[in-house]
């Protein structure tokens, strides 16, 4: 059985040593009593882990409670620190320091502790067998530690196997044993925990062990975790470089080519830095080599980018690599390189000039217009190496230009993108670059792939700009006369910005005014929305004063808002109206009216016959529409709007001579009847409606124009109780 512990102890710490059971009775008629065996073993002071069992042995049936056994411990000596420093596992008799006893267990303080354990069979019953064990424990330093790791030369010419480390375990009945991902056998351990290394090592098979190492007791449970030996195996140089092939054979392209070896040494060590060497070249040159070879790197390059004139020419090269990065006592290999040289494209192209303009453009210069066209030349030989693009490196954020690029000619022009502004912007400069197609090799883009195109912007007056392209206000009919319509605001575009002036256009009823300079629009003349019942437009014009062509118009639309101002009035002719006598029923005259205002002051009108009680005895009042009613005599009736804003225009009345004859079948008049005798006379009748109308215009001392027309129009007057009438 296990004892788990702490993994990898790394200090020496106390550990305790056990001892023997002993004393046992017995007791009839249960026949076997129980035995205590002796037992020894060691543990690191973890509180609730075993570091030993009591056991004891109960030969009765073990099905029966008979052989239930049950551990106690009886008492501790002494009982210092603490009273209970241990427990017992009461099925199992596993011994262990309790949680206080583990913090409080201290050598110095007390070195051994003596225990009696009690076993007792019929398990939780109070009857039964008993046997006691006395168990002596010392309190010892702990030896199970991880031991130090281990640096260990490959290929080591000594005589194996060779001890390597050691390890101890407190008790004397200890086995150990080793566990690991090594070759079996490679490593061992004897029964003194010395542990050995049985043959040499090969650095470049395995670099690094790790060693489990176990301590288990002779039934086999382990002490404890396993400790853990690192064993790290130091490089020698015993291998030399190889090169990944013997012969290479390349086209120098992008003017480099490489070689490569590979060494199984330590990468660490010099024993696998690796120094290239060109040994020799064919065909021979009368000074040095053609190619270099970079001595780290393995990098063959041309010693002169020139040779590239001499079209497909072959190379080849003895190459040598060695360790110890070169130096003396090394290990080596070779390889042979075969080269072709090519061209590549390793001049950049150039501008044939590097300042083009300055180019002078007036401002309304057409989108789409041509600045210019720049050119750039390559010396490379390969076609595909000479093509170029043409690219805006700064001075064009706002996209004013557009570069069109010729990649086969190596030209490329410049184009007016959009609409210069010369308040704006005065002044560009542009920074253009060239570069190839295919990648550049070996040389970097130099200040001849770069050119600069100036162009200047001129000045051109242009016209003023309104705030907006139309004005929309809403006014009331009764404005006061001067009072500030709205006031319109122009700019002019320019710098040196002249001064403008302002006028009014296709104002036709000479309704408004402008102020010249502020752009004041006034209120002139009384509105009349009757007049003008659809949106009245003039139009205001921004001039620039030093050059009057140059101007901006805009609409300014007034919707005149209606007010209460005409008095309705009758429409129609009612001079030939006429009533039958005697009455006929349902005989009536229809009367109409109109006012001019809009409806929210016009419709629907109301009539009303005038305050008498012999009008309103004898006539009657029948509304058709809102513009229309019957009546059945003369009558003065009351005419009003519904809006009582403006009472003494709002008010009239009207009065019309009624013909009263005597009619034919289809209700024509055929003659006028005579005086009735008993009815009221003309004079009288006359009397009644002038007193009548006497009154009204009291109540309205104020008549229109056309009511006074209507009043004289008024010479015979009728009633239908009279026969006739002068």
């Amino acid at each position: 059985m296990a004892y788990p512990g702490r993994k990898g102890t790394r200090s020496a710490g106390r550990c305790l040593g056990l001892c023997q059971c002993l004393s046992v009775f017995v007791n009839p008629p249960n026949d076997y009593k129980p035995l205590c065996h002796q037992t020894q073993s060691v543990i690191f002071l973890n509180p609730g882990t075993s570091f030993m069992r009591v056991s004891a042995i109960d030969l009765d049936d073990p099905s029966t409670p008979n052989a239930d056994l049950r551990y106690k411990i009886l008492t501790q000596t002494p009982s210092q620190p603490l009273e209970n420093m241990f427990q017992v596992d009461s099925r199992t008799g596993a011994i262990s320091l309790s949680a206080e006893g583990s913090s409080l267990l201290d050598s110095s303080q007390v070195s051994n502790y003596k225990l009696v354990v009690q076993v007792k069979d019929l398990g939780n019953q109070s009857l039964g067998y008993r046997a006691l064990a006395n168990v002596e424990i010392a309190v010892v330093e702990n030896t199970w530690i991880t031991p130090s790791p281990v640096l260990l030369q490959e290929h080591l010419n000594v005589t194996y196997p060779k001890k390597i480390s050691k390890v101890n375990w407190n008790s004397r009945e200890v086995h150990y044993y080793l566990k690991e991902s090594f070759p079996q056998g490679l490593f061992s351990i004897d029964l003194e925990g010395n542990i050995y290394v049985t043959r040499a090592l090969d650095r470049e098979s395995q670099a690094e062990y790790e060693i489990q190492i176990f301590a288990e007791n002779k039934d086999g449970m382990l002490y404890n975790e396993p400790l853990e030996l690192l064993l790290t195996v130091m490089d020698e140089n015993d291998n030399g470089p190889v090169f990944s092939q013997e012969i290479y054979q390349v086209e120098l392209k992008e003017n480099t080519a490489k070689v490569k070896a590979e060494d199984a040494d330590d990468p660490k060590t010099n024993n696998a830095k690796i120094a290239y060497e060109i040994l020799s070249q064919e065909p021979q040159v009368s000074e040095g080599f053609l190619f270099h070879i970079g001595k780290d790197s393995g990098v063959i390059t041309l010693q002169d980018s020139e040779l590239k004139t001499n079209a497909a020419k072959y190379y080849h090269l003895l190459v040598l690599a060695a360790d110890l990065a070169g130096t003396e006592g090394g290990l080596s290999s070779t390889c042979t390189v075969f080269i072709k040289v090519v061209d590549v494209n390793d001049s950049p192209p150039v501008f044939s000039q590097t300042k083009y303009g300055p180019f002078s453009f007036p401002e309304d210069t057409e989108v789409g217009t041509l600045i210019t066209t720049i050119t750039a030349t390559d010396a490379d030989e390969e076609m595909k190496f000479k093509f170029v693009n043409f690219s805006v490196e700064s001075g064009n954020e706002d996209e004013t230009f557009k570069i069109l690029s010729n990649p086969q000619n190596g030209t490329a022009s410049i184009w007016l993108e959009k609409e210069f502004d010369y308040e704006t912007v005065q002044e560009y400069v542009l920074i253009v670059s060239v570069r190839n197609d295919e990648e550049l090799v070996g040389k970097e883009q130099d200040a001849s792939s770069t050119a600069t195109v100036h162009v200047l912007v001129k000045d051109v007056n242009e016209a003023p700009v309104l705030t907006q392209k139309r004005y929309e206000v809403s006014i009331p009919e009764s404005v006061a006369l001067g009072t500030v319509l709205l006031t319109v605001k122009a700019t002019d575009p320019d710098i040196h910005t002249p001064s403008l002036s302002y006028s009014l256009r296709n104002d036709s009823m000479n309704w408004l005014s402008i102020d010249e300079h502020s752009g004041e629009v006034r209120v002139m003349q009384a509105l009349d929305r009757e007049i003008m019942q659809d949106v009245y437009t003039v139009q205001v014009i921004a001039q620039d004063k030093g050059s009057p062509s140059m101007m901006v118009t805009a609409d300014i639309a007034i919707r005149i808002l209606d007010v209460n101002d005409n008095s309705p009035f009758l429409v129609g002719d009612y001079s030939k109206s006429h009533l039958c006598t005697p009455q006929r029923e349902k005989q009536s005259i229809i009367i109409s009216a109109f006012d001019p205002d809009g409806e929210e002051n016009s419709v629907p009108l109301i009539f009303a016959l005038a305050n008498s009680l012999m009008l309103q005895r004898n006539w009657r009042i029948n509304m058709i529409n809102g513009n229309a009613l019957s009546t059945q005599g003369i009558v003065p009736i009351h005419l009003r709007s519904p809006s009582w804003e403006l009472i003494l225009n709002s008010l009239s009345f009207l009065l019309n001579p009624v013909t009263i004859c005597l009619c034919t079948m289809e209700g024509e008049c055929m003659q006028e009847v005579g005086r009735m005798e008993g009815k009221p006379t003309v004079i009288s009748a006359v009397s009644v409606i002038v007193g009548t109308l006497g009154t009204i215009g009291m109540e309205l001392p104020t008549k229109t124009k056309q009511t006074r027309k209507k009043r004289k129009a008024c010479d015979n007057l009728y009633s239908p109780y009279h026969d006739t009438a002068k």
